[in-house]
């Protein structure tokens, strides 16, 4: 389309205008980064939809867009606002191209405060007070927790991107975690990336590049990098089996029970001026003195409260509990008490809807969840048995080599045996054809000799010398037919005993050649039933400005969550156990001077026997009135 000004009527050039003028901003997700050219007038809503379409997110209740403003803080782009006509829009454009154009026009501008809310401008993106650079730059964050992952957490993006934040949290030390908890979260985060350990292809160094552990946990061991990966491939190795989407619910069921985990920290003081902060989560406010965040002083869940509101920088909380006093504090700046209302607000909407029947869109949701955890189930049974059956394959195949092995090396060894038995017979057959031969000597001997004895028996008339030398000649004949026939005695034992030899070797003949027969015959037990298997095959933001008060839905009848709460440890007795023996083990390596003081006041809750619930239930005790009491006296 060719567009001629100088032709155009006045709606013309508004929507020339509109198509024009754009913003080019760049939204990071935990895992990408999406840019997007947005028109002057799309609000903060609109670029939120437009993120949440392009990955794929339907529990869109959880999320938020986040921005650093002017002042360095970190702030949520504003989504939520009644719908306007598209005429009380067109005027409202019209102004802002207005004040754009006197804006250029003079070389400045009267400062206006940072808390001055123009309530028909400050929905939209350009109006934000984000740094003014191009792309805009803003983060796609989880804004709202659950309070338990196992239960709400319904698609794998969904579950995907709080795993994200929530490690790169406790890796960072926003989210404090203790040395051996960081271990055993860093074994899952690697199952989660990586699948099932492999020692054929995660060798040592396989893990170098990967940032597992917060800074500090190393900091605090005197170990290599080569024994810290060494302890986490061993802790990995347990997780055997385990899905990537399992193996990071496991990983946040775990962190969702460390103090800090889905806080967000306030600033803020009490009438008499004393510094301490204010924690705002999925379970209620909590209040934390100023060298300590993970042990909170008092506490009030979402179910006592009534009305939240501020005026200026002063923020009072009303309780259902009508006799107690208002619960108030004091911000650093108004638009501080701006985040904790909008903070307040939604955790408080998230608070109560957990305790109401699903909406339509969430039953369905969890049926389509439920299904495609079904069908990815069945795929994985699929492909277990399918990788089953490649491991029995391999294994008779191993079997079968290293059977194929040891029958060469008895065939070997038969040959070696046969040809020992030939030569024994050879020696035999030589040994049988020498005692022929001594035999036929001694034969012969004898006939001498008899001849002889005739001679003398015939001569014995013979003179005494001739008489005296036949005897002679007799006596030697008779020590040589006696040594020949020791000879052909010893002879006939020799043969005697290759004989026996010969009979051996038969039968080791005969027994490998039995064992050969039995070793390229497959038992009937190794043989696979080839049939035996066949047929197995929408959320409130809280847009607050000036003097808001917002009154909450309450219920009386709501038990507090934390009375009932576990951790998974102490739920979990395994667990329970693998972290002792990683305690224990690094114990061993631990250095002590490098302790920070979240370090320490961890070590002294733990050995007074605290956790996060037991903690939370402690200081919700007593009526609300007391509690009041308390932090005005802190």
């Amino acid at each position: 389309m060719v567009w001629n000004t100088a032709e155009m009527t006045a709606q013309e050039c508004i929507d020339f205008a509109i198509l024009t003028l754009h913003l080019n901003v760049r939204v990071t997700t935990m895992d990408a980064e999406l840019e997007f050219a947005i028109q002057q007038t799309t609000t903060g809503k609109q670029l939120f939809d437009q993120v949440v379409k392009t990955i794929g997110l339907r529990e869109v209740w959880f999320f938020g867009l986040q921005y650093t403003d002017s002042k360095g803080d970190s702030t949520w782009i504003k989504l939520y606002k009644k719908p306007e006509s598209p005429a009380i829009k067109t005027i409202k454009y019209l102004k802002r191209v207005k004040k754009y154009v006197d804006k250029k026009t003079q070389d400045g501008g009267q400062q206006h405060d940072d808390d001055t809310d123009d309530s028909d401008e400050e929905d939209l993106v350009m109006n934000q007070d984000v740094k003014k650079e191009n792309p805009l730059q803003f983060r796609f964050r989880a804004k709202f927790y659950p309070e338990d992952v196992a239960e709400e957490l319904i698609q794998d993006i969904t579950l995907r991107l709080f795993y994200l934040q929530v490690k790169n949290a406790i890796l960072t030390d926003e989210i404090y975690c203790p040395p051996e908890t960081s271990v055993l979260l860093a074994s899952y985060a690697v199952q989660a990336r990586h699948g099932d350990y492999n020692k054929s292809v995660h060798t040592a160094g396989f893990l170098a590049n990967d940032r597992l552990l917060p800074q500090r946990v190393i900091d605090q061991h005197k170990m290599s990098k080569d024994e810290w990966e060494q302890s986490i491939m061993t802790w990995w190795q347990e997780h055997r089996g385990m899905l990537r989407e399992d193996a990071m619910m496991e990983y946040l069921k775990i962190a969702q029970d460390l103090e800090m985990y889905g806080v967000n920290y306030f600033e803020i003081r009490n009438k008499k001026n004393t510094d301490l902060w204010l924690g705002v989560d999925a379970l209620g406010l909590n209040i934390y003195e100023q060298d300590d965040r993970l042990t909170p002083k008092i506490g009030f869940p979402w179910s006592e409260i009534r009305n939240i509101s501020f005026s200026d920088r002063k923020f009072i909380i009303k309780p259902i509990d009508k006799k107690a006093p208002d619960f108030v504090f004091f911000a650093p700046r108004v638009r501080i008490n701006k985040r904790i209302l909008a903070l307040c607000m939604g955790n408080h909407e998230l608070y109560m809807r957990r305790r109401k029947p699903d909406t339509i869109d969430v039953q369905q949701m969890k049926a389509q969840a439920r299904e495609e955890k079904n069908a990815k189930q069945q795929e994985r049974e699929k492909l277990q048995l399918a990788l089953a059956a490649r491991e029995r394959a391999e294994k008779k195949q191993q079997e079968y080599e290293d059977r194929l092995k040891q029958m060469q090396e008895e065939m070997e060894r038969s040959q070696r045996d046969l040809m020992e038995a030939q030569e024994i017979i050879r020696r035999l057959e030589e040994q049988l054809k020498q005692v022929q031969a001594s035999k036929d000597e001694l034969e012969l001997r004898q006939k001498e000799l008899q001849t002889m004895l005739q001679r003398l028996e015939e001569a014995k008339n013979m003179e005494a010398a001739e008489k005296a030398k036949l005897e002679e000649e007799i006596m030697a004949k008779q020590m040589e037919v006696q040594r020949i026939q020791e000879e052909v005695n010893a002879k006939d034992e020799e043969t005697k005993r290759l004989q026996d030899e010969v009979e051996e070797a038969r039968r080791k003949q005969a027994e490998a050649a039995a064992a050969l027969l039995a070793a390229s015959t497959t038992p009937q037990h190794h043989h696979v039933a080839e049939d035996e298997n066949e047929n197995e095959e929408e959320l409130t933001n809280g847009d607050a400005s000036g003097d808001v008060s917002r009154d909450l839905d309450t219920d009386e009848h709501i038990k507090d969550p934390i009375e009932d709460r576990r951790t998974l440890a102490e739920r979990n007795e395994r667990l329970h156990d693998q972290l002792n023996a990683l305690k224990k083990d690094l114990a061993q390596s631990r250095d002590e001077s490098k302790e920070t003081q979240n370090d320490k006041i961890h070590r002294e809750n733990v050995r007074q026997g605290r956790d996060k619930y037991k903690t939370l239930r402690e200081i919700r005790k007593g009526n609300t009135k007391r509690r009041v009491d308390q932090f005005e006296n802190m």
